[in-house]
């Protein structure tokens, strides 16, 4: 990231148009020489409390007491960080800015980066254009248009098309004087396999959506196909440079600024339902660019936005979206919300069968993360039988027990105690217990299917007891980070833990209890099996205290003696009553936090 002079910062200051700025996001009157005012951007009102002090480059609402100079006006209204805020004003008000002194290398760097961002932005013109004036893209603009997305829509998105020619993004590019190592670089073209030393386009007979940062800079593009035979049927740019598909949101340069202003980001699955979104008017939604949901885009919408609208498809797919959406906001200042798309539609469709207004009915419908899952249980359970009805309270005990005293928590218990046949009180009491960790069991053989994002796993039976003990340790330190990775770094995993898996899967954990499912080894499948299992029981069990972990590390020290006691008796080895001292010693500590367990409840 650049760093730039503090002249710099005074000079765009002091170019900007502060009541043009201002005026941008709110109606302004004059009200004296130096003074505007109008409706506050950043809160609900009716008479205008929000002034403007042009010559002092500052605001105040004297409602919510919002107040700040135009960097601070950006940020907030825009969701930038300082730097794209300061960025962005010398953008509009033509300065030109100066960065500290900077080595050649880091001069070198930035230069690149600013051709690189020069030949993608003249790429999106030419595949824009090309879209609308070429005669072999006139399928590609009838399927489009015939999605019922209009013609300004898609020319706002810079929705473009690929010509056939294996090298006509090559000779438009070489002509305005960009090398073959650059558009390699930003992922315009690709080496031969057949003909050593040729490139030729990677991008050809497809509809082009070009991925922005928030400043609206090209970074690279995803590619939809046009004919079936062709695959994949979506084409990414490869990681680079620029591009970096966990950290793209699509839409994100052109839904900033309503997301900012609302206070809250719609999140959708494809390109088209993006477009179809904002065509109907609601402007703060962006996609997942055909990946499952990051910890890099979570940061980013937790930047811009407070609140998080999942408008995602009802089925499969859609539903372990939602599930990964929720592991991955837990412990951020990120409320997520669902919004109910009827079964088999996403919203493109939704809108082009039912239109717009139906569309942003559900928007204004969406409820709280918790009471989709909750739902979304309970629709599961085979709630005729006792035997089902305790395997949905199981599920059900430890999400509803992380919720604060409210409203929506007793609703909730109400609905449940409804369903699964159980009085209130006593729904209450067995909720306390999975708070306290008493539920923090794994299910049964015949448990219902897994969650959507757990990994399928050998069913309960076929794992002994020593082993299900060394998983539920690894299930609370993910549980709770904080305390896990404390208690990570006190064992020694190859000589507490039996299973070779788990003993890798302990490894791996260390110091990634914040992102468990990063930096997996692609080569190791069992691995990722396996973790992915301990994150989403980790999830279904929610948050639990220091004693649990303790508790489940105390009971694989005991078995480690246990081990070792056996294997000094039947070798003859001296110090057996050393380890059944230590063995004693653990017993007490296994009594005194099962002591504090007790008396949490």
């Amino acid at each position: 990231m650049s760093r730039y002079t503090a002249d710099s910062r005074d000079r765009v200051r002091d170019a900007v148009d502060m009541v043009a700025l201002v005026s941008g996001r709110t109606e302004l009157r004059r009200s004296g020489a130096n003074s505007y005012f109008g409706r506050c951007p950043f809160h609900e009102e009716r008479t205008g409390s929000f002034h403007v002090s042009p010559d002092d480059k500052l605001y105040h609402c004297f409602g919510c007491q919002a107040s700040g100079d135009p960097f601070n006006f950006v940020m907030e209204t825009e969701g930038l960080d300082f730097v794209g805020a300061l960025e962005a004003l010398a953008d509009r008000f033509g300065v030109a800015l100066e960065t500290v002194d900077e080595d050649p290398e880091a001069v070198g760097r930035r230069a690149r980066r600013e051709r690189l961002h020069a030949l993608l932005g003249r790429a999106a013109g030419y595949y824009a254009r090309y879209l609308w004036e070429a005669r072999e893209a006139a399928p590609a603009r009838e399927y489009l248009l015939g999605r019922g997305l209009s013609e300004a829509t898609l020319r706002e998105f810079r929705v473009g098309y690929g010509p056939s020619a294996w090298d006509r993004m090559l000779t438009v590019s070489r002509r305005a004087g960009f090398s073959e190592e650059e558009l390699l670089a930003v992922g315009l073209a690709q080496r031969s396999k057949a003909t050593p030393g040729q490139i030729y386009d990677r991008f050809r007979e497809r509809i082009m959506f070009p991925a922005a940062d928030a400043r609206g800079r090209v970074l690279g593009f995803g590619a939809r196909a046009m004919r079936e035979n062709q695959r994949p049927k979506y084409l990414n740019t490869s990681d680079g440079e620029l591009y970096h598909k966990r950290s793209q949101l699509f839409g994100i340069d052109l839904a900033r600024v309503a997301a900012a202003r609302a206070g809250r980001m719609i999140l959708v699955e494809g390109y088209t339902d993006v477009l179809a979104l904002h065509q109907a008017g609601v402007a703060n939604a962006v996609g997942i660019m055909g990946t499952a949901l990051t910890e890099e885009q979570v940061n980013e919408l937790e930047r811009v936005v407070k609140v998080l609208e999942l408008c995602l498809d009802a089925d499969r797919a859609g539903q372990e979206a939602m599930l990964r959406a929720a592991r991955l906001a837990e412990g951020r200042k990120l409320e997520l919300r669902v919004v109910p798309l009827p079964e088999g539609r996403d919203p493109a469709e939704l809108i082009e069968r039912d239109g717009a207004p139906a569309l942003r009915s559900l928007v204004a419908r969406s409820t709280p993360f918790v009471v989709f899952h909750v739902e979304r249980i309970l629709e599961r359970a085979d709630t005729r039988s006792a035997e089902g009805r305790d395997r949905a309270l199981a599920e059900l005990a430890p999400v509803v027990a992380g919720l604060p005293a409210s409203v929506l928590r007793e609703d909730l218990l109400r609905r449940v105690a409804g369903r699964l046949e159980l009085s209130e009180g006593r729904l209450a009491s067995l909720v306390s217990a999975a708070a306290a960790g008493r539920l923090l069991t794994a299910p049964r053989r015949d448990a219902p299917a897994p969650e959507p994002g757990a990994a399928p796993t050998r069913p309960l039976a076929d794992l002994d007891q020593g082993v299900r003990a060394e998983r539920t340790f690894l299930v609370t330190c993910v549980a709770s980070p904080e305390a896990g990775e404390r208690a990570l770094a006190r064992i020694d995993p190859d000589a507490l833990l039996t299973s070779e898996v788990l003993r890798r899967a302990a490894h791996h954990l260390t110091g990634r209890l914040r992102s468990p499912l990063g930096e997996l080894p692609a080569e190791d499948e069992e691995l990722a099996r396996v973790v992915a299992d301990v994150v989403a029981r980790a999830g279904r069990a929610g948050p639990v205290g220091p004693e649990h972990i303790e508790h489940a590390r105390l009971v694989l020290e005991r078995a480690r003696l246990d081990r070792a006691i056996r294997r000094a008796r039947v070798q003859g080895e001296a110090g057996v009553g050393d380890l059944a001292r230590a063995r004693e010693q653990v017993l007490q500590g296994i009594r005194r936090v099962v002591a504090q367990l007790e008396r949490a409840v």
